[in-house]
This record gives structure tokens, sequence and C-alpha cells, in this order.
């Protein structure tokens, strides 16, 4: 899931990978703005903010949605520059530093909130935008651009185009492919929608407010121990029946 690369990449693995990602994203996306009333796991509407801000003279306001920005696309540089200079190390997964790290930013938000009282909100965002940056970083290096799991809008674009060539069979012939990114796309929406019914209701009713972001990191990290665990474990059947077949 998170160590297949390029053309040993499968279906299976991208919707693996989709549906914690954007159940993760969906947790973090509501956490956010249940705590702060912002978006955590997109820019949009961060740029938007920004600009309208500068077009009435006031930077210096405007000047909190650009470090929101620059938040998100720091995290992403972080995340692509972790991973190509660890990428010639074979024994080590590239992509575990990142995940530890958004789970280390999850946890320590959650434990400072029950320690003090948040006084500067807008540091928690820039750090959750930072996680988010990361995440769609490093999910989009593994899948070769195929998923993002921490917005929306591209995702419904592309859906649509693609539920719309499904009915022109002769200009896209290749239905089974379509069919396939379709699926994805589905998986995506409905785990990143699901994250933010779990995430909402852990915040809300269950009172866990931003300790709801630990349920994030627990996903993350057991998903990153089973996808090692597996590996090695298929890695150590196949030299197994090697030695077995080759004694035959």
């Amino acid at each position: 899931m998170f160590r297949h690369q390029g053309k040993s990449r499968t279906l299976k693995h991208n919707l693996r990978i989709a549906s914690i990602l954007s159940f993760v994203a969906g947790i973090v996306n509501v956490t956010g703005f249940l705590a702060f009333k912002q978006l955590a796991t997109n820019v949009t509407g961060h740029f938007a903010l920004f600009i309208n801000d500068v077009a009435e003279f006031k930077v210096w306001k405007g000047t909190i949605y650009f470090l929101y920005i620059f938040s998100f696309l720091f995290g992403s540089f972080s995340s692509s520059f972790l991973i190509e200079t660890f990428r010639e190390n074979r024994k080590l997964n590239v992509f575990v530093i990142p995940i530890l790290i958004e789970s280390f930013i999850f946890i320590s938000i959650a434990v400072v909130s029950d320690v003090v009282d948040i006084t500067y909100p807008d540091l928690i965002i820039c750090l959750l935008l930072f996680s988010m940056g990361m995440q769609n970083s490093f999910v989009t290096k593994i899948s070769n651009a195929i998923v993002r799991t921490t917005h929306l809008t591209g995702l419904f674009t592309d859906l649509g185009i693609e539920l719309s060539q499904l009915f022109f069979p002769k200009t896209h012939p290749h239905r089974e492919k379509i069919k396939a990114t379709i699926k994805l796309r589905i998986f995506i929406i409905c785990f990143f929608f699901m994250g933010g019914l779990i995430g909402g209701f852990m915040y809300s009713k269950l009172d866990l407010k931003l300790n709801t972001l630990i349920l994030g990191a627990i996903i993350l990290v057991i998903s990153l121990f089973y996808d090692d665990f597996r590996y090695q474990f298929i890695r150590t059947r196949r030299k197994y029946k090697n030695k077995k077949s080759k004694v035959k």
C-alpha cells in the first residue's frame, strides 16, 4: 500500500491508501473547523480571503491567510524533500518519516490542548495545514498523482468528467479503466465524508475536542505498521518458497 510504486501499483493499493488517508483528512477537516472555524485540508478559501483583504488594503490582516497557504505549501515541500533525500536507502520505507511527523503533530496538538488553553489558534491551524500538505504530497508521489485525499473540488470535477465519458463508448473505449477511476473517486469522497461524520461526533457528542485528532494519528500509525508487517511477511514467504523450489 505504501511501498508499491510505478507499474507494481494496482487499483487495490490505491483504494486502500485512499480510504485511510481520506478518512483521516475528513477527521482533521471537521476537527479544525469545529475548533477554530477554519478549514484545514485545503487553501482555496484561504486564498480568496487573502485576496479580499489585500483588495481592501487590509494587508496585515490578510497576512494570516498567507501563512495558512504557506503552511500547506511548506508541508508539501517538506514531505517531498524528505522522500527524495531518503529514496536511495532501500532498507527504509521513505514514506515512514512524513507519516510519523503527521501523526506526531496530531498527538502534540491534542496533548497541548489538554495541558494549556490555546491562546494562539492560528498556530494550530498552520500546523494542521502543514500536516495536510505533507499528506497530500506523499500520497500524490506514492500513487503517481492518481490519489489526492485532502480536498474534494478536483475530485468532483474529475468524477463528473469520467461519468460523462461512460456515455460515449466510441470516443472513450477504455470503459474498465474509467470505471476503476470512478470507483477510486467515490471511495475517497465516501471515506472523507465518514471521517468528517465520526470526527464531528467525537468532537461534539463525546466532547473529545482536539483529542479527536489522536484517532487520526492512531489510524496512520496502525496502517503504517500493518503495511510494513504485511510486506515483510510476503517477502519472507517468497524467500521460503524459492528455497523450497531450489531444494526440489
